[in-house]
């Protein structure tokens, strides 16, 4: 089933508990966490802190995309604060079965994202044991970047390898999406979807969630 999981880099710092109670309103299930170190990606953005603060506040499902150097050196800061997913990046990384384990160990699901540069072919033996791929559908660091049409066969790659091995992964796409565009990562074989200005920038937020669920009910 199709989801929309909202970014919060985008939402409103200043009052975020409000725009949390908008989407309470709405048939959001998932909150995407963007956690950047100005390392692996040339910004920063918030660590497991914000998310801990923001864990009493909503049953929304944390869905944590780690942009940072070494992630398994932070994993257990990030399962306490209350995430659901934590999702690394293949480069981040020199054992990403090991990770994958390790983030499994504490009762979380493992996901591992794709840059636009990265090949899907080198996940083929970890396909089995995740819980989601999340492909990057811009270069990573910074929001309000333009789509990059050519991850659209990346997607398609993936869902086909999912219904041939039967495995279980999500597959989840962030970069660039917008209620006028998502339709194309959907039939590509996106199933989460991650937008984050188009949504919080809206000038309802509320009517703009609706809009992307709208669009889901046609698949």
């Amino acid at each position: 089933m199709l989801e929309l999981a909202p970014s919060l880099l985008s939402a409103n710092f200043y009052n975020l508990k409000e725009d949390l109670s908008k989407l309470k309103k709405t048939d959001v299930k998932y909150i995407h966490l963007d956690v950047m170190d100005g390392n692996f990606v040339p910004n920063i953005s918030f660590g497991p802190g914000l998310i801990k603060s923001l864990r009493p506040y909503t049953d929304l499902i944390f869905d944590t995309h780690l942009m940072i150097e070494n992630p398994e050196k932070y994993v257990e800061d990030f399962v306490n604060c209350g995430s659901d997913i934590i999702t690394f990046h293949l480069e981040a990384t020199k054992h990403p079965h090991s990770l994958v384990q390790k983030i499994k160990s504490y009762g979380k699901k493992a996901g591992i994202s794709l840059n636009p540069s990265s090949l899907e072919q080198d996940l083929v033996y970890l396909l089995e044991d995740l819980d989601l791929v999340l492909v990057m559908s811009v270069n990573p660091g910074f929001g309000g970047q333009k789509f990059i049409d050519s991850q659209l066969n990346k997607i398609e790659n993936l869902r086909k390898i999912k219904e041939e091995k039967n495995y279980n992964y999500i597959i989840e796409v962030d970069g660039g999406i917008k209620s006028t565009n998502v339709t194309k990562a959907i039939e590509s074989g996106a199933e989460l979807i991650v937008s984050g200005s188009d949504v919080f920038k809206a000038e309802d937020l509320i009517d703009r969630v609706n809009e992307y669920y709208d669009i889901f009910k046609r698949y």
